[in-house]
């Protein structure tokens, strides 16, 4: 099962190198990381996907709240939140495979951000799985370069009235 952790950090160096150092220690996996500054610059945000049974899943979260840098650590299911992931993807391409390579980011919705006469670089933010669809799509296409980011994700909104 994968579990995604929003885990609130204090802002100063060191801090991934730990949270990451708790992880390796005790061999749980990440399969996704991702860190940025939040509204304030003494926070950051590290989005780490990871997964497991259910115990390791415990584990992990109160592994987490051990740590002193931590400010808060928020768990939720793939199903109850929102996640992105970006992509730039620079491919080779001839006459014959541009027209192709152009309907693909159409019906992806991915952007041609940079073109030369026999390169172009695309740019798709979405889904997890739906970045790897698209990355599977082009196999057939001449890929020079990748570049992806881990993923990003909060929790779907709800209204408190309701419950929902």
């Amino acid at each position: 099962m994968k579990r995604i952790y929003s885990v609130l950090v204090e802002n100063r160096a060191g801090v991934l190198c730990k949270v990451a150092g708790l992880f390796s220690r005790r061999c749980f996996n990440i399969d996704s990381l991702a860190v940025g500054e939040t509204d304030s610059k003494d926070v950051s945000c590290m989005t780490i996907v990871s997964s497991g049974d259910e115990r390791t899943i415990e584990q992990i979260e109160k592994q987490l709240n051990k740590k002193l840098d931590v400010i808060k650590v928020k768990t939720f299911a793939e199903s109850s939140s929102i996640s992105r992931e970006l992509m730039l993807i620079k491919v080779k391409y001839n006459p014959g495979s541009r027209r192709d390579i152009m309907e693909t980011c159409e019906i992806m919705k991915a952007q041609i951000v940079d073109m030369s006469t026999t390169m172009m670089m695309i740019q798709i933010c979405d889904q997890p799985e739906r970045i790897q669809l698209f990355l599977s799509m082009l196999k057939s296409i001449s890929i020079v370069e990748v570049a992806r980011t881990g993923t990003l994700a909060l929790q779907k909104c709800m209204d408190s009235e309701n419950g929902k």
